[in-house]
């Protein structure tokens, strides 16, 4: 599991053409140039985008704002319109699109539509679900809408522990939502989306890893992802997360007992450079674990993308990332590389 397919891979690369290449050697070369020079340099716009589809989600996650309803920014739903306007700006350079931030996408009633642009503009596009709404009539819907890849959450093989992460949610559910996925795959004779099972680490449920494969294979999911938990209060751990086994944890104790960080944050990010989120409403923020939108980078709704990709207020934070990346909040228990392939 974890490891190289060559049909996601070959419909992934499918979706290049010769300007969307030139676009990412422009922005993996500025990049360089600003990791060699600690001057921020970009050249470009984005390979990879992420949409917030909605802000609402039906589970209570212990770690997650959305689950938590902790948002102190505003709450809502994507508005097709607005997603649309905006794509047209991004898709002649933009790659890959996750259609993802927070909450849980299915809520969204547009969300398949907005999918389904994407793919006329022959963008690959990717979504994150929990897999409650998939229903017959949504499976079916998605695999017409011409979803490329969809990651589904199962942090549990057996009701009792997955319900301990996934506070609020039927196990059932996401069994049946990835069956009738994969039903509806063969039904239309698709290859796509390429199915993947997304089972983060914790303590409570690290003993069914090698259950979580065979129940893929079993129901034909296409590959499984394991994924290290981000833990907000990790030197108290309240929720008792932390896996005992090391290798799929952020964290590790020092010699005196601490808990602390693994990743060493160095001075530089290629999220930065190649990649960016859009909230729901508009807001640009620098990456997916700026989960509260605390660093606003510009708003779509007075700026145009490109105004707001060069901004000054960019320009400060990848400056600031290449100063001194440890004193900036939501680097602090950044996840860069932390899934684990087993």
């Amino acid at each position: 599991m974890g490891q190289f397919n060559w049909s996601d891979s070959l419909n992934l690369l499918s979706r290049m053409t010769p300007r969307r290449a030139w676009n990412g050697i422009k922005v993996l070369s500025s990049y360089y140039v600003s990791k060699w020079t600690k001057k921020p340099i970009q050249w470009g716009y984005p390979v990879s985008i992420s949409f917030e589809p909605t802000t609402s989600c039906n589970l209570r996650c212990p770690e997650c704002p959305s689950g938590l309803r902790a948002f102190t920014r505003p709450t809502g739903m994507l508005k097709n319109d607005f997603f649309k306007q905006t794509i047209d700006q991004l898709y002649k350079d933009l790659f890959y699109l996750v259609f993802y931030f927070q909450g849980e996408p299915y809520l969204n009633p547009d969300f398949l539509e907005m999918v389904k642009y994407a793919t006329k503009k022959k963008i690959y596009t990717a979504t994150s679900t929990n897999a409650h709404y998939l229903t017959d009539e949504n499976a079916k819907r998605t695999v017409e809408s011409g979803l490329d890849r969809l990651i589904i959450s199962i942090d549990g093989t057996t009701q009792d522990v997955y319900q301990q992460y996934r506070v609020g949610g039927k196990l059932e559910k996401v069994i049946k939502g990835a069956e009738n996925i994969v039903k509806w795959k063969k039904e239309l004779n698709s290859k796509k989306p390429f199915v993947i099972f997304q089972f983060l680490v914790v303590k409570q449920n690290e003993h069914q890893i090698e259950e979580v494969k065979a129940l893929a294979e079993k129901i034909g999911v296409d590959d499984v992802w394991l994924k290290t938990a981000q833990v907000y209060d990790y030197e108290n751990d309240p929720h008792q997360l932390i896996p005992t086994i090391e290798k799929y944890s952020r964290y590790k104790k020092n010699e005196e007992g601490v808990v602390q960080f693994k990743n060493k944050l160095e001075n530089h990010c290629w999220r930065l450079w190649h990649a960016t989120v859009i909230s729901w409403d508009g807001l640009v923020v620098p990456c997916c674990f700026d989960k509260d939108a605390t660093h606003k980078l510009g708003s779509l709704k007075d700026k145009s993308f490109k105004e707001v990709w060069q901004s000054d207020e960019y320009v400060k934070f990848r400056r600031d990332i290449l100063q001194s990346r440890k004193n900036i909040d939501i680097c602090a228990n950044c996840s860069e590389g932390t899934t684990v392939w087993s």
